[in-house]
């Protein structure tokens, strides 16, 4: 399996604290990587380095076999990195079309576009009901929805979940859930960031376990699932 991205002892600071203290994750083509971790544990701070909104202070970044670290985002994005943030960010005034379209903004294949829309609609059937609706009138679970779609139709070669579930209802929660192994199904690389421990790891080939800046913890999803640890921590198990 080709190694796709590959992170190094990484460091992070915010000032005198220390965010990120020598993390090291790796993910592989056609993966889906699991991270999870309490708040605080620097999640987030870990994707926002590897995408290049934060900048870090140590280690190295590499990805398809080429060095990232440092560069700004839009560049990280040209080289085929998607990020879905946490607390979803779509254009409320544009239609959910019109959001999807500017994902393919930087693409120069854009007559494939239409073709990969109708895909991508079979998995997300609810959008396609709602294609000339205001981006800002849909539910929440909707818009998480349409912000996958918009990502996915830039065609990335690695797509990043940062926290998918936050503040969706439950059904909202599965549907989301389901939809990712179907994503992988078509090719995807997926790096998923998320709190609700028990169904990132179930939907996961691999995971690592995130405290206070280090990853303490890596195996698959399925003998993380089944760590003592982990379900005491992560999964509310006694």
């Amino acid at each position: 399996m080709q190694n796709m991205l590959s992170v190094e002892n990484l460091e992070h600071k915010y000032g005198a604290i220390q965010s990120l203290k020598g993390v090291s994750l790796t993910v592989n083509e056609n993966e889906v990587v699991a991270l999870i971790g309490a708040n605080g544990a620097g999640k987030t701070t870990l994707l926002r380095c590897i995408s290049g909104i934060l900048k870090p202070c140590g280690g190295e970044i590499s990805f398809c076999g080429e060095s990232i670290y440092g560069l700004p985002s839009y560049k990280v994005a040209k080289k085929g990195i998607a990020q879905v943030l946490e607390s979803r960010h779509v254009f409320p005034k544009l239609t959910v079309m019109e959001n999807i379209q500017m994902g393919a903004f930087l693409r120069n294949d854009k007559q494939n576009v239409p073709d990969e829309v109708e895909t991508l609609f079979e998995i997300f059937p609810r959008l396609r009901e709602r294609v000339w609706q205001p981006a800002g009138t849909l539910s929440g679970g909707e818009q998480q929805m349409l912000v996958m779609v918009r990502a996915m139709i830039s065609n990335p070669k690695l797509l990043i979940l940062d926290e998918p579930s936050l503040g969706l209802a439950p059904i909202f929660i599965d549907e989301i859930f389901n939809i990712i192994p179907r994503l992988k199904k078509m090719g995807a690389t997926i790096l998923l960031v998320e709190q609700n421990a028990s169904m990132a790891l179930a939907v996961a080939d691999r995971g690592y376990v995130m405290e206070t800046g280090c990853i303490t913890l890596s195996d698959t999803g399925d003998a993380l699932l089944g760590n003592d640890e982990v379900r005491k921590m992560y999964l509310g198990e006694e």
